[in-house]
């Protein structure tokens, strides 16, 4: 058993913690699929939850510096070392992760080209809101046909320059494009309802404010990252550096960051039906089986599809 498996979800799904213990039974590995653990010492914010490898090996979390700017062609590449490491040495890759365009892009094999700063186009967008900025990316996805960016990440006004960046850079010079193969892959869906997912944020936005979050983001800022840095990943780190550097209060904190990632979470989802609109065969199962049958009924999956494949 040695094709990738591909574990997906929305956030507070449980994914994780399925994609430890099945890898711990197949001896497999973990690719991360998620755009915010790739930073160092930003753990209680982007749900890394490394206690719930164990021993599991797994690749692509804390391979950056916060305040620096990881993008999909560097995680495309990035992934793609680890999956051949991890097949080098006979271990299954299972890449698990939120991310949907990074996921996709490393499942299709995104043909993409490096994009330097435009700091005369940045200057020019200065000032404008993130309605007016995500108006202009998606006529600009009109004109090239591009799906490439995922509006789970444009939620800031950084992101959304970064993202028009990228697509005016890809109109005005169409040069040849790095080609990494596309990579045949299982894929699992964690299925969890709607209210369930909205009790399990709620609950664990919660926890991870009083396992210190707020502590880890004004760590950050002591250390001497920008605070328009921090505002730039989203979610946690936003809205934790709005209330840091009084612009917001404690409560209103808490509730535009959990309207918030209510809201990441539906865009999670719909960003999934779209892969299966494009084509992805998505196996999906209910988040609130017991472990076991839920390890179950992948191997099952896997199984299935690879007899099929002989057939």
């Amino acid at each position: 058993m040695q094709k990738m498996i591909t574990i997906l979800g929305p956030t507070a799904s449980g994914k994780t913690p399925v994609a430890a213990r099945l890898a711990a039974e197949i001896g497999g590995e973990i690719i991360s699929a998620d755009s915010r653990q790739v930073y160092r010492r930003m753990d209680i914010g982007t749900g890394k939850d490394l206690g719930e490898y164990g021993v599991i090996p797994y690749h692509l979390i804390d391979i950056r510096e916060p305040g620096t700017k990881y993008n999909l062609f560097e995680y495309q590449q990035d992934f793609f070392d680890a999956y051949q490491d991890i097949r080098s040495r006979g271990a299954v890759p299972i890449l698990c992760g939120g991310t949907g365009l990074y996921i996709e892009a490393v499942l299709k094999g995104y043909h993409l080209s490096p994009v330097p700063q435009n700091q005369a186009l940045r200057d020019s967008l200065e000032g404008k809101s993130l309605v007016e900025l995500t108006q202009m990316l998606t006529e600009l996805k009109a004109k090239t046909g591009s799906n490439m960016h995922n509006t789970t990440d444009v939620d800031s006004c950084q992101r959304a320059i970064r993202a028009i960046e990228i697509e005016t850079y890809n109109i005005e010079h169409p040069t040849p494009r790095r080609e990494l193969p596309p990579v045949d892959s299982i894929i699992i869906g964690i299925d969890i309802d709607r209210e369930l997912r909205r009790e399990k944020i709620t609950r664990r936005l919660k926890a991870r404010l009083e396992e210190g979050m707020v502590e880890e983001v004004k760590a950050l800022l002591d250390e001497g990252i920008p605070a328009e840095d921090l505002i730039y990943y989203g979610l946690e780190y936003k809205f934790v550096t709005e209330y840091l550097t009084g612009q917001i209060t404690y409560d209103e904190m808490f509730t535009r960051l959990e309207i918030a990632i209510h809201q990441f979470a539906k865009r999670q989802m719909t960003w999934f039906r779209g892969m299966e609109r494009r084509g992805f065969q998505i196996h999906w199962i209910d988040a609130t089986l017991p472990m076991e049958e839920k390890v179950s009924q992948i191997i099952q999956i896997v199984n299935c599809k690879s007899e099929n494949r002989k057939s």
